[in-house]
């Protein structure tokens, strides 16, 4: 370590440093100074994305509701053109309203979009398990089965056990249809749900 012996030995230190140093200092500063105002600027303008996002997403809900013919190809094209959790719930809200006018196809087409708008993986199980519904009702007892594989998460095991044995039973498979609300009453299931699956149990003639 230098060792300097009077105070102008350390302000002459000093001076040579920032001689020769000065220009990468100065560098140094500028570029922290612009990372951390891009940073900002970055953060903010992902705010007032999100803001935009969510205002867009309610006022086209807000005109499905209506059920006007335009406010459902106002809410399809914010569906498409959005592809983050937004654009994925304006999907489910008008596969819902589509299983309403039993326009089956179409539910099942929006279900699919807003799988691919989401990164989400509870949104995505959620979902899978409403295209599952509307695939057996579709009588695509193997897609429907297929869908219910994608479904992640303990929370989904007894309402995709549900399904599965209504896929299963609509396959002729009443055995299959059986293990599967068995096992769904034993995965924690919901009282009303357990009650449901051992009533589809005590139907079946086997």
């Amino acid at each position: 370590m230098e060792i300097y012996e009077n105070e102008h030995d350390q302000v002459d230190a000093i001076k040579r440093f920032f001689a020769e140093n000065g220009k990468a200092l100065a560098v140094g500063i500028v570029l922290g100074i612009g990372a951390l105002m891009g940073w900002r600027y970055w953060n903010g303008h992902q705010a007032d994305t999100a803001r935009a996002s969510s205002l867009a997403y309610e006022n086209a809900i807000s005109a499905l509701q209506a059920d006007k013919p335009e406010s459902f190809t106002a809410a399809e094209k914010f569906a498409a053109d959005n592809k983050n959790t937004y654009g994925a719930l304006a999907s489910l809200k008008l596969a819902q309203q589509y299983v309403e006018k039993n326009e089956l196809d179409k539910a099942a087409a929006q279900l699919q979009q807003g799988l691919a708008a989401t990164s989400d993986e509870n949104l995505q199980s959620m979902i899978n398990v409403r295209l599952a519904r509307v695939q057996v009702q579709q009588k695509q007892q193997d897609a429907a089965l297929k869908t219910l594989d994608a479904v992640k998460g303990e929370s989904w095991s007894a309402i995709v056990a549900d399904l599965r044995g209504e896929a299963l039973l609509s396959k002729g498979d009443k055995q299959g249809a059986r293990t599967a609300w068995e096992n769904g009453i034993k995965n924690n299931a919901s009282p009303a749900l357990s009650e449901m699956m051992q009533m589809k149990i005590n139907n079946l003639s086997i």
